[in-house]
């Protein structure tokens, strides 16, 4: 009843002034004669009418689409949700923007949980971008926060991430196959600090360690989630030891691939070893000089969906495995946009 409300409501005022014109036409003497200066008065009072109608008809699509943004953006603070600022020893920042001038949502998703086997991230690309990829985000997102606390080894959280996505496929498509895909990385932080990933079609994560940064690229991802299935192995990979003080640096291939006017490729690896040299390695440091860098380096446009994940081990050095708590600590941190 209350929308019915507002939609008579909204058409009150175009009623009133369309009124007022055919008002005029059939009642004053003058819109019947055929004189110039009658002409005039009468075009006059048209034209009037008529740009009063679009100018409403323009106020109720930028609310609308004021609205529209307001429920995307609560839809995406929900989805990806503001992560803590410490996990499991472990100090998080993540930062991600829409290709879509003025969206609120993209095709981008990260997640980062504490296990019993470690601190758990993924971090993915749903082919696309905007409203449409955000179903397969959620379907993706949703499975992993499940399958990263049941599954004892990543390979488990890989195939039940497979699956979700084929059966959201199915329901989204199921008239045939569509070409849809996800690449996506799985890192696996154990509390000594061995880190071990699973990587399908997703660039490799960096290693920040004092003024370095160096991509670790331990051998060939697998083929994106849903063209092709899984093998029948999926052995995990070594990334070697996060010690304490370094940091994991995860991102999705908008941030590598962002051109500026020239059609130049944003230089990342040269961007993180000057962020890394500028000043201490905190995470929240870290994403702000990459985002502002790729903000100059696009002019704020980038072509692609962009997210940035920094997970730095915050655990004192003499503590080791056994001093490493379970839980999440800290309150949650809003996700930066870029």
């Amino acid at each position: 009843m209350i929308r019915v409300r507002g939609r008579v409501r909204s058409l009150g005022l175009p009623i009133a002034w369309g009124a007022a014109g055919v008002a005029y036409k059939l009642l004053c003497p003058l819109a019947q004669e055929s004189g110039l200066q009658a002409r005039i008065v009468t075009s006059a009072v048209f034209f009037a009418v008529g740009t009063a109608l679009v100018l409403h008809v323009r106020h109720s699509l930028v609310r609308e689409l004021r609205q529209v943004r307001r429920v995307a953006g609560a839809a995406q603070r929900a989805l990806l949700r503001p992560l803590p600022s410490r996990i499991d020893g472990l100090d998080v920042a993540a930062a991600q923007v829409s290709a879509e001038r003025g969206a609120a949502v993209g095709g981008d998703l990260y997640e980062v949980v504490a296990t019993e086997q470690g601190v758990r991230a993924v971090m993915g690309d749903v082919r696309g971008h905007g409203i449409g990829a955000f179903g397969t985000v959620a379907a993706v997102l949703g499975c992993f926060r499940e399958a990263a606390h049941d599954e004892q080894d990543l390979d488990g959280v890989l195939r039940r991430l497979d699956r979700a996505l084929a059966r959201h496929l199915r329901q989204e498509h199921p008239t045939g196959a569509a070409e849809e895909f996800v690449t996506l990385l799985l890192v696996e932080i154990r509390p000594d600090g061995e880190m071990l990933a699973l990587n399908c079609g997703h660039p490799w994560p960096y290693l920040l360690s004092g003024v370095r940064a160096e991509q670790l690229a331990p051998g060939d991802p697998h083929p994106p989630l849903g063209l092709f299935p899984l093998p029948p192995v999926l052995p995990t990979v070594g990334l070697g030891r996060l010690e304490p003080g370094e940091a994991l640096f995860l991102f999705t291939d908008g941030a590598q691939d962002a051109r500026d006017a020239r059609g130049r490729f944003f230089p990342l690896a040269t961007a993180l070893s000057s962020a890394v040299a500028e000043g201490p390695l905190f995470p929240q440091a870290v994403v702000a000089r990459i985002s502002t860098a790729l903000r100059h380096h696009t002019r704020g446009t980038p072509p692609d969906d962009i997210a940035l994940l920094v997970l730095r081990n915050g655990r004192p050095a003499h503590l080791g495995a056994r001093g490493t708590s379970r839980t999440a600590t800290t309150s949650p941190q809003p996700t930066t946009p870029l």
